[in-house]
Formats: C-alpha cells, structure tokens, sequence
C-alpha cells in the first residue's frame, strides 16, 4: 500500500462525510429525526444536547471502518481516519468556533471561517423544521463569503 492510497482514501473518507452529513442534516435531521436535532436550534438549558447523539453514531462509523482496516491499513481504515479528521474538524469550526460551547478562540477572522460563520448563522436564523437553510458545514453557497 503507497502513501498515495492513504492519501486518496483519507480525502474520500472527509468528503464522504461532508457529502453524507449535508444529506443527513437536511433530509434525516430535519425530517424524521427533527425530535432529537430540534434540541440544536433551541436555547440550551445544559452544556449537553439531545442532539449530540448524531456525533456518537458518526464516530461509531469512524471506529468500525478503522477496527475493521486496521490489521491491513486497508482503504476502510484510511476512509476512517478521513471520517475522524472531518469529526475533528467539526467540533472546533462548529462546537468551539460557532457555537462557542468551548471559548478557547474569539469569532473567526478569515475570510473562509466567516463564511461558514455566516452560513451556520443563517442555518440558525430559525428554529423551525422546514425553514432553515444551509446544511453543510463546508460546503455552503458562496453568497456567505460576500463582504467577508
């Protein structure tokens, strides 16, 4: 196995997640599921969110493909390394940077971080279901990254 494979599979692994997570979030989290990611658009009475379950079946599918990979570094285990890098990278452009459940960084200041601000921000302008726009985390319409 070349480091090219690692490479390819761990980039696929990341956009996977982003490709499926836009999916998820707009048809499953918004749709069917709309009980548990309600929880995410209202005010938070505690640091946990009903909401944060979507993080723990995310990072189970990281950790099967990675146990799974794992005796041969096969492409599962890259594909789940790509899925824990997206998972990181969550966390501090959503938890830490957006919603600030962690203020270890003041709001972003690039003008690529802004956009995703924006877009979340838009995302959050309603709590309702069926109103909400932008659902990805980055990849979000270029009006977002206007006047940054």
């Amino acid at each position: 196995m070349t480091v090219m494979y690692a490479v390819i599979f761990t980039i696929l692994g990341f956009l996977s997640m982003e490709l499926a997570g836009w999916f998820i979030h707009k048809y499953i989290m918004h749709g069917p599921l709309w009980s548990i990611h309600k929880t995410h658009h209202e005010p938070s009475k505690s640091f946990f969110e009903l909401n944060d379950l979507f993080s723990f079946i995310f990072g189970s599918v990281a950790i099967v493909l990675i146990f799974l990979g794992v005796g041969e570094l096969d492409y599962r285990f890259w594909m789940g390394v790509g899925i824990s890098i997206y998972g990181m990278s969550y966390f501090f452009i959503h938890d830490v940077l957006v919603h600030r459940r962690f203020k270890w960084f003041d709001r972003p200041k690039s003008k690529w971080l802004l956009g995703i601000f924006k877009a979340h921000q838009a995302h959050h302008a309603t709590n309702k279901k069926d109103d909400a726009v932008s659902f990805g985390l980055f990849i979000v319409p270029k009006k977002y990254f206007k006047g940054n």
